[in-house]
């Protein structure tokens, strides 16, 4: 019987490649990169990856929706271990396909969850808000999948599905604007006040209008896969233009932008985090600028201005990485009595300023792709320290730590903490100057 807990690992750090980091080091990386494949086997269920080890931890009350495959975070999990080609891995990432297009609404909506107990659907979040990030997520990773893997039958077999997930995608640009309208708390800051035009689901709605094109190229039709390039070339154009500030004519567009508006207070070192006609918030979110250019929507001289600020910031302090800088602060504009549920959302918590794993392996691989590939190597080591912590274990790969004091307080074991730290160490193999744009 296949004994997934007692698996043989391959050596991945060897000293000719990691000459910067010391043996102990590289011996602790291997160590650490092996506790994430476990941690990951710790979410393989029938259905799919799920959201935490149902073994490892005890819910009470909304955690219950942790028993659950879910939209953004199964499809984030799938990318992440493509470099694992073991079959339970690889049988895993099917089923969590599978599972979240079998239970698609009649409109296209992908369930936020399907919780696993029951094998029900839920489309909706904290307030019955939809999540809309996880219907993107979704069409990535079918792509993804496919394109790695080889297997084009899950493609082929749900292109009509693929299909009316982007028409309800599409539907969210109400006013024809190229980017997408989004509900408050309507993604994966599911407790926090984002609406509007969100730069992290724009950022998706990018990347996930590039992946449909390629995969209708396989479905042998070039007409349109050009069309779905040619949106997403101008929806790039338009998130640029609105979201990074700037004194610089470099945008030759009629009419008003959020950018030519703001002409007068300066430069950008980042895009900002929200837009909407009323308001705009100044923040970084931290997450989503790192997505940007992983998704080569942003230039490596924008992407080096954002990394001199978060790293004088010091967003990657105590650990990597803090999800959102500044906090958000009671009595601030931005924020919400509701931030308060489960006290999740005080200042330095959860999405307000949170350390989220998952993104300091993005950031690790962010870090590689500028060219700091031994900045790089050491912040992987950093971030295998805090993923070394837990809760009542060594080794918990936690949700989230607290932003100041870099202790754990999310669920053990949580899938895409492990799945990311696996891709971050597969990353920093690489020569940074062929990293290709199916980075995310």
């Amino acid at each position: 019987m296949f004994d997934k807990h007692n698996v043989p690992e391959e050596p991945l750090f060897s000293p000719s490649e990691y000459q910067e980091l010391s043996l102990e080091e590289q011996s602790f990386l291997q160590t650490a990169y092996n506790k994430a494949v476990d941690g990951l086997r710790r979410n393989i269920t029938p259905m799919g990856f799920s959201a935490c080890s149902l073994e490892d931890n005890d819910v009470h009350g909304t955690d219950s929706n942790y028993r659950s495959v879910w939209g953004r975070d199964g499809a984030k999990v799938v990318i992440w271990s493509l470099e694992r080609s073991d079959p339970d891995i690889r049988e895993c990432s099917a089923s969590t396909l599978r599972t979240l297009f079998r239970h698609q609404s009649p409109t296209g909506q992908i369930p936020t969850h399907v919780l696993i107990d029951t094998d029900t659907p839920e489309y909706s979040g904290v307030g019955n808000i939809c999540g809309v990030d996880s219907v993107m997520w979704a069409v990535i990773a079918m792509y993804r999948y496919a394109a790695e893997v080889g297997d084009w039958e899950i493609v082929e077999e749900n292109a009509g599905k693929i299909q009316r997930a982007m028409d309800w995608l599409s539907a969210h640009d109400s006013n024809n604007c190229g980017m997408l309208e989004i509900p408050e708390a309507g993604d994966w800051m599911d407790l926090f006040a984002r609406s509007y035009h969100v730069l992290y689901d724009e950022v998706i709605w990018y990347r996930c209008l590039i992946c449909y094109s390629r995969v209708l190229e396989h479905l042998g039709q070039p007409d349109r896969a050009n069309d779905y390039r040619q949106w997403a070339d101008h929806v790039r154009e338009v998130i640029v233009r609105n979201f990074w500030p700037s004194t610089q004519a470099e945008w030759e567009k009629s009419g008003t932008s959020f950018t030519s508006t703001q002409i007068s207070l300066g430069d950008s070192r980042y895009l900002v985090a929200e837009l909407s006609p009323f308001s705009f918030s100044w923040r970084c979110d931290v997450y989503a600028n790192i997505l940007a250019y992983m998704d080569n929507l942003v230039d490596k001289d924008k992407a080096m201005r954002t990394f001199h600020f978060l790293w004088g910031v010091g967003a990657n302090e105590p650990h990597p990485v803090k999800a959102l800088y500044p906090p958000v602060q009671a009595g601030d504009p931005e924020w919400r009595s509701y931030f308060t549920v489960n006290l999740l959302n005080l200042p330095h918590h959860y999405h307000n300023g949170g350390i989220w794993p998952f993104i300091g392996a993005l950031w690790v691989r962010y870090v590689h792709k500028l060219g700091m590939t031994d900045l790089a190597r050491r912040e992987l080591v950093k971030l295998a320290r805090m993923c070394a912590m837990g809760i009542t274990h060594e080794w918990e790969f936690n949700e989230w730590h607290h932003g100041l004091t870099g202790r754990p307080m999310g669920k053990a074991y949580q899938a895409w903490s492990c799945a990311g730290f696996i891709q971050a160490c597969h990353d920093v193999l690489l020569d940074p100057n062929q990293v290709d744009d199916d980075v995310e």
